[in-house]
């Protein structure tokens, strides 16, 4: 194994088992290290084996997960985009879970059907496949450009008609945790759908990894080679939407880590994803994870919102993203 990648893992590693137990162990309450050992492997109906076993674990879990799955869905869209600064939020699918809970909490009818999960699930997906419809010119031809025009619009008309409805139903402070972001609902049943939907996806976006090396090299080239890029692409948006959609359902509104991570991973390893996706799910997981032990340890006992610690790492990383671009 080539010794970058032996010191990304290792460090990952490390870094992620020392931030699950900081993050199990700390918080407005302190909990004893033989109290988190024994509530894994000796649980008791007590008050602080409860709040580890039953809380503490799930988000701790949560944020390792959701943060691997957008390193992941950041590579494949930079990748199959050859936009180092593209990024899942731009194709409108956070946005469009946040309508889904602003119409739940204006219509009770509707959020009598699903729960806040299932609806921001719902709306992500939505949006995501609006997106990818408005940007198909033909059912053989993808513009990348139109994708992300798209969905910049999108996401402006979703956030704006969600605020209005929080407004108007006095749901703003509802609202706010999926436009901050946050893991204080995250329980063992969103550990699940994590594993489950999650998996599949970055096992079948393992899979696909050569073929977007492939389309990375550009439209001749993969033509050449025999394979179509349009193919390609539409098949890993259509693996992205619910990607981002489980993660939004469970987190609400967390930016730039799929920009971020993709792009250290590049800079110290290549352009090749069959490495790339599996250490931007280890990177993303690492960063997210250690970016909720600050959201609940900076401000106790409040929690701040997760989404601003990436947000502060995120927009000076993308404006010189952007400087740099237009000076290459």
């Amino acid at each position: 194994m080539n010794k970058k990648i032996l010191a990304i893992v290792s460090f990952c590693l490390i870094a992620v088992a020392i931030g699950l137990f900081v993050a199990v162990s700390a918080g407005a309450k302190n909990i004893p290290f033989s109290t988190v050992v024994a509530s894994i492997f000796d649980y008791q109906p007590e008050l602080d084996m409860q709040l580890v076993r039953d809380i503490r674990i799930p988000r701790a879990l949560s944020t390792l997960l959701v943060g691997g799955l957008l390193g992941v869905t950041g590579a494949m869209m930079q990748g199959v985009t050859r936009n180092p600064i593209a990024e899942p939020s731009l194709m409108g699918i956070t946005q469009g879970a946040t309508l889904a809970i602003a119409i739940g909490y204006a219509f009770p009818a509707f959020s009598g059907l699903f729960s806040t999960s299932a609806a921001a699930f719902l709306g992500a997906m939505v949006s995501g496949g609006l997106v990818l419809a408005f940007t198909m010119q033909q059912t053989r031809s993808l513009n990348l450009s139109r994708l992300l025009l798209a969905g910049t619009a999108l996401s402006t008309f979703f956030i704006s008609l969600a605020s209005v409805i929080a407004l108007l139903t006095n749901r703003s402070q509802n609202l706010a945790f999926w436009i901050s972001g946050g893991f204080r609902t995250a329980d063992w049943q969103s550990v699940q759908l994590l594993l489950v939907v999650g998996g599949i996806c970055t096992v079948l976006a393992m899979l696909l990894a050569s073929r977007i090396n492939i389309v990375n090299l550009g439209e001749d080239v993969a033509i050449g080679l025999g394979e179509n890029p349009v193919k390609i692409r539409i098949v890993t948006l259509l693996l992205i939407i619910p990607m981002c959609a489980i993660s939004v359902s469970v987190a609400g509104n967390i930016a730039f880590v799929g920009l971020i991570v993709p792009h250290m991973i590049r800079k110290m390893i290549g352009q090749d994803y069959r490495i790339i996706l599996p250490l931007s799910f280890l990177l993303g997981g690492t960063l997210l994870v250690w970016s909720d032990v600050l959201a609940r340890l900076v401000d106790q006992p409040y929690e701040t919102p997760i989404g601003l610690f990436t947000t502060l790492i995120g927009v000076p990383f993308f404006i010189w993203m952007v400087r740099k671009e237009r000076s290459a």
